[in-house]
């Protein structure tokens, strides 16, 4: 036996969406109910656990056997429920082989390097995230089966008690055997599917170093971060009460039944001589600038009210184990035009920042259920657990967190590609980048809090909005009118950063002209450190990592402006499968977003013997004894990889008790 196909179908009364696998499975009600696998490419046999049947003993065996290969679709989701099926056997796991003492308190998991995951190995090849659209896109000749989602729903979950169902919390198999039977060809179709991707997708294998990249992302997974839950709790409480405050608040004003009701308060306003077309956060904050004092209050309450802080705390609140971590929080290659990771349940990639003085303070008090010295300190009562919410993880106990991360690593990646030679010294010399990029823009000596100090603001976003081909409209969508800029001014904004960086504005085109040449005459085309080739109606990028970008179907199109471009298969903005456009500077940002996301990959090899338990953009947060060096990890994670010899690298950390943004 060298692998296994596995699909399983479950129950559990904790809703799976919403408070992830490691919470669903850990309730005393998860239970499988159906176990569909194949051994070594051969027929799909199913296992109907719900009705007594058995796994097989050697099946068992080759679940804790790493030299097996378990395959599944998610595979995550297949893992640690078995994990807890396994358990409750009393089948030992001990997955890193260190005798561990077997409990649900130390949450064991299935050794992840005994498993691959083919929605992974889908994401790689640029194709959707679901195994019913990977099997459109793929055109397989069975595809799964659309009355899954109806008979899931029919015994996957509780059911409301009804006369008619004689008051039954749960749909079992004797409640109705022909959806049963049918649920059965379902779990069993699953596999199919799931053998025939792979079988699609053979030549074109995911690479064993992105294979141990995909392993420690599950160990970040299963590790987790710990959850403050007191803080969680008392935050929660505070904001219900302040929410209860301001609603009646703002209803004592406007006499309005829901205030909270966008076409209530754009209706009031009218009615009170301002016409709205948004009550969005940016659009109610220029509303602030002009208007009259009597609508003032009202508009800063609805901004008040709008503050989502709770979510996250609720997030916590039903996605926290019963030791009080937090698990799941990371979707290995979920960007897959990139291969970045994308957030699940609390969706650490968008927390709101921290910029009260005295956090230490602001989070005892909280802690304290002291609502109303919050208010009287600090006024804005859900502008302060918002906060807050980062303070909410915390390392566990005689433990503190390394906090490290890389400085502006797309900059640095894009002007080695490029070879910006001006731009990569000024971070080899330690310089402020915003001022350097200000002085070759404007031909002025720019020091920080110094000479020409103003004309740093300038430089920093014209580098965070121009860097991938952004003009006017990217500025706009960075804040630079809110930041006093005129619309006047950036025109010449994104001409002097043009100007200021020739090489990186060249490396675009030169990007553009390799995909062209890729598609066009089906050849492979380098660029530097990078190959463009066009293989069985495929684009693929390879990076210097080695690792691919894939583009589906790509084909020479039209832009808007009557020039060619490429387009090609993919999700947009729509989440739907659609043909998309793109051009040079589009795929260099995802040249640079993907190389970026293979150093911090770098990164997390170094420091595997750590306890990475977070990671957010381009930062490690590590939970460790409070003797280790700082300087070592920011040392460790700093290192250049072999295959991106000449980059200038450069990590910074900081120690805390609890996660902030230093």
């Amino acid at each position: 036996m060298k692998t296994i196909s596995i699909d399983i179908e479950t129950f559990s009364d904790v809703d799976l969406g919403k408070c992830g696998v490691y919470r669903y499975c850990s309730s005393p009600a998860f239970e499988i109910l159906l176990f569909g696998y194949s051994v070594d490419g051969g027929p799909v046999k199913v296992v109907d656990l719900a009705c007594g049947e058995k796994i097989p003993e050697d099946i068992l065996d080759a679940l804790t056997d790493d030299t097996v290969l378990k395959w599944a679709f998610n595979a995550n989701f297949e893992r640690v429920c078995l994990s807890r099926y396994l358990r409750d056997m009393g089948r030992g796991l001990d997955p890193f082989h260190d005798n561990h003492p077997l409990s649900l308190e130390h949450a064991r998991f299935l050794n992840p390097e005994g498993w691959r995951c083919s929605m992974v190995w889908a994401a790689t090849m640029g194709l959707p995230l679901s195994l019913k659209g990977v099997g459109a896109v793929l055109q397989l000749a069975d595809q799964k089966m659309d009355e899954g989602k109806a008979l899931i729903k029919y015994f996957s979950v509780p059911c409301a008690p009804t006369k008619a169902n004689g008051g039954r919390t749960r749909n079992l198999p004797s409640d109705d055997p022909g959806k049963w039977a049918t649920f059965k060809k379902y779990n069993q179709r699953d596999v199919e599917v799931e053998m025939m991707i792979q079988r699609k997708l053979r030549s074109f294998p995911v690479p064993d170093f992105v294979w141990d990249e995909y392993h420690i992302d599950q160990e970040i997974n299963d590790r987790g971060v710990r959850i403050d839950m007191d803080l969680v709790e008392k935050a929660i409480d505070m904001d219900t009460r302040s929410r209860s405050e301001l609603t009646e608040k703002m209803q004592a004003i406007t006499n309005l039944e829901n205030p909270n009701s966008v076409q209530q308060m754009k209706q009031w306003l009218s009615d009170n001589g301002m016409e709205v077309d948004s009550l969005g956060k940016k659009a109610v904050t220029a509303l602030l600038k002009t208007a009259p004092p009597e609508l003032t209050e009202v508009l800063e309450l609805r901004q008040q009210l709008a503050k989502s802080s709770v979510k996250k705390y609720q997030t916590m609140q039903r996605a926290v184990c019963s030791d009080s971590r937090a698990r799941g929080m990371f979707m290995f290659y979920g960007a897959n035009r990139t291969g970045r990771w994308a957030g699940r349940l609390i969706q650490l990639q968008n927390l709101p920042q921290n910029h009260l003085p005295d956090l230490d303070a602001a989070r005892a008090l909280v802690k304290s259920g002291d609502y109303e010295a919050v208010k009287m300190i600090y006024e804005d009562v859900p502008d302060t657990l918002s906060q807050l919410i980062r303070t909410a993880f915390i390392p566990k106990d005689g433990c503190r967190f390394y906090v490290a991360d890389f400085s502006a690593i797309e900059a640095r990646v894009i002007a080695w590609y490029a070879g910006e030679k001006w731009k990569s010294d000024a971070f080899a010399n330690g310089e402020d980048i915003y001022c350097s990029t200000a002085r070759r823009m404007f031909h002025k000596p720019v020091v920080k809090h110094g000479v020409n100090g103003e004309l740093r603001a300038k430089g920093k976003i014209a580098e965070l909005a121009c860097g991938y081909g952004g003009s006017t409209g990217a500025l706009k969508a960075m804040g630079a009118l809110e930041m006093g800029l005129s619309e006047d001014e950036l025109p010449d904004i994104v001409s002097s950063w043009r100007d200021a960086n020739q090489q990186i504005v060249k490396f675009w085109w030169d990007v553009d002209k390799a995909v062209m040449a890729a598609v066009k005459n089906h050849k492979t085309t380098r660029l530097g450190r990078l190959a463009f080739f066009w293989q069985a109606g495929m684009l693929f990028i390879t990076l210097p990592s080695g690792r691919n970008l894939a583009y589906v179907k790509p084909k020479v199109g039209m832009n808007r402006f009557g020039g060619e471009c490429i387009t090609y298969e993919g999700v947009g903005g729509t989440k739907k499968w659609e043909r998309l456009e793109s051009y040079g500077p589009k795929f260099v940002e995802n040249i640079v977003q993907a190389t970026s996301r293979d150093i911090l990959c770098n990164s997390m090899k170094m420091l595997r013997h750590c306890d990475v338990c977070m990671h957010i953009h381009d930062e490690l947060v590590i939970e460790a004894d409070p003797r280790v060096s700082l300087d070592t990890l920011c040392e460790q994670m700093g290192r250049v990889p072999a295959w991106a010899d000449g980059l200038v690298l450069r990590a910074d950390g900081y120690v805390c008790d609890f996660y902030k943004k230093d």
